[in-house]
Parts: structure tokens; sequence; C-alpha cells
């Protein structure tokens, strides 16, 4: 019986030349997420992406499924617990968006330094203003919740402006490109004298509305809030009344608890908040670089039986 790869995302055709290389035996077949054609995934061994609706077919009893390679880094929306009852490896696409995002997290950073969004909107009024109150990264103190890909590359090139680095993580581990660790128990002592703090972090129970009122206090008071990772980390509602009372100068925010973000939503109004319609991590060599992390499963696959990158800890949700 022939072998099958389903990807469920579009692939130019030398994204696919690379996969077939590196798997000959195999057939490669283009689904679509959308849409997706059932009786083509009932006998995939290996399917890049995911689709709506696939579940019950690909991970019936006696599928041949084994490895799914998830299309994006956060793996939360994939039936986390039927995979691992059912013993199929999942790998994500961790490292994809290290580029793109930490542009962003920079972007937010350099405007609110420069004054960039208020001259902005000063521009959209014709109106020639600043309140002289403009300043510098150089010798400012970034907070990085999580030291995975983005986290990293972020502490790299802010060590380029001569910021100190700081990061959070579960382990507390020294990372290259970090002056300092904390783990993430010690969040609030980590935050205390940080000019940005940055969420990077994945969606887990660990994670979830990790980012409150008690956090916030804790800031420096004009610090800013900067999220890229996902929205239900952080409470809004604690959010706010931080940017609101000053606490917090402002807030850089790619994604919200509930997205899209509602018309009517305060955000919106709030011109210390620059917003991005979680957006961080798009990029024209997105597809090329997941294409890579396959392609350097699959080598590891076809040897022993299991992908060698981003493998997902099922106990940790990543």
């Amino acid at each position: 019986m022939t072998k099958s790869i389903v990807c469920m995302q579009p692939l130019s055709s030398a994204q696919q030349e690379l996969i077939r290389a590196a798997a000959p035996e195999y057939t490669l077949t283009l689904g679509d997420s959308r849409n997706p054609d059932l009786e083509l995934l009932s006998g995939a061994e290996i399917i890049i992406g995911w689709g709506k609706g696939i579940r019950d077919t690909v991970l019936r009893q006696g599928s041949p499924l084994r490895w799914v390679q998830a299309w994006s880094a956060g793996v939360e929306k994939l039936p986390l617990d039927a995979l691992k009852e059912r013993e199929i490896q999942l790998t994500n696409a961790s490292g994809v968006h290290a580029e793109p995002i930490t542009a962003v997290i920079l972007s937010f950073m350099l405007m609110f330094t420069r004054n960039m969004h208020t001259a902005i909107r000063n521009q959209q009024n014709r109106r020639w203003h600043s309140n002289g109150q403009e300043s510098e990264l150089t010798g400012k103190t970034i907070v990085i919740a999580g030291t995975g890909a983005i986290g990293s590359e972020t502490a790299r090139i802010a060590q380029a402006f001569r910021m100190k680095t700081v990061g959070v993580s579960r382990s507390g581990r020294p990372v290259d490109g970090f002056d300092q660790i904390f783990t993430t128990r010690e969040l609030k002592d980590s935050v205390r004298e940080a000019d940005f703090v940055v969420n990077t972090l994945p969606l887990t129970d660990e994670t979830r509305g990790l980012f409150d009122a008690e956090v916030f206090s804790a800031c420096k008071q004009g610090a800013y809030y900067i999220n890229i990772g996902r929205g239900v980390t952080t409470h809004t509602d604690d959010l706010i009344a931080a940017l609101n009372s000053g606490q917090l100068a402002g807030a850089g925010l790619d994604v919200f608890e509930t997205e899209p973000l509602p018309e009517d939503h305060p955000l919106w109004g709030m011109e210390q908040a620059i917003i991005t319609p979680h957006c961080a991590g798009v990029t024209d060599r997105y597809a090329d670089r997941v294409v890579d992390i396959f392609v350097e499963n699959m080598k590891a696959y076809l040897e022993s039986g299991k992908p060698s990158r981003n493998l997902v800890d099922y106990s940790r949700q990543y």
C-alpha cells in the first residue's frame, strides 16, 4: 500500500518537490483545510496542517495516521488529548515566526520610545507637535516571558540596542541572549525593573490568565506591555485598568481574548494602545520555513520513526 502525506495548506511546486525528494516512497497530495477530503485523509500516514471536521476520520481506530506536522506554533486548537491517546506524534511550527514577530515587537518598542504612534495621529490631523518626551531603547530593560525561538531572537536584537535582557521561563535555565533568567513563578519579581514586558507565551493551563492585576501592579510605573503570544494569557480588564491608571504607559497588542476585537471594545479608543489584528507572525516566507522544518523532521522520521524538531510534549501542551 502506498504511503501517504496530505498537506492541508497550499504549497508551491518548489516546496512540493522538496517534500517529495525527502520522502520518495510517499505520495504527496494537497488538501484544503476549509473543505477537507475525508476519503483522502482516511489513508494519510502523515498530515501537514489540520482541518475542521477531520478528527473522527483521521483518529478512528485503524487509521494509518502516525504524525501530524502543525502549520502553527500554537497547538491549543488541536485535539491534544485524542492525539495523545492514539499515540500520534505531533510537531509544531515553532521557529517560523521568530523573525517577523521580533520585528513587530521592536516596532512596538520603537514607536513608543519615539512617540511615533502619536506622530501618525498628528499627521492625520495636520498637526505639527511634539511633547518633548521622546526617549530611546539604549540602557532600558526588556523582560521577555518565553525564552523560545521568538523570545531568544528578540533578546538578541534587543542587545544590539544595548538593552538589558531578562527572560522568564518554566525552568529558569540560562539561554543565550539573556542577561538574567527568572522562573515563571518569579514573574512578579522579574517585571519590577522592566521598561518593556513582552509576552510571547503559548496558551496552556499554566499560562491562561497569567498576566493579571497582580503582575501589572508589580511592574515599574510607566512600563509598556506587549503581547504577541496568546490573548487569553492576559486579563484584558486588568490591562485596561493598568493603562487607565497610568501604571502602564502603553500596550502593543497583536492578540486578544476575543478575536476579532469587537468594534465597541474600549481598547480601540485608547491612544496609549497600538493594535494589530493577530498578524505579527504573517510573512511571505512562512510556507518555506514550515517546509524546511518538515523536511528536517521527515529525514529523522524515516531513520528512527520519530521527528527530531519541535516535537510537542503533550503534558506541557507545547
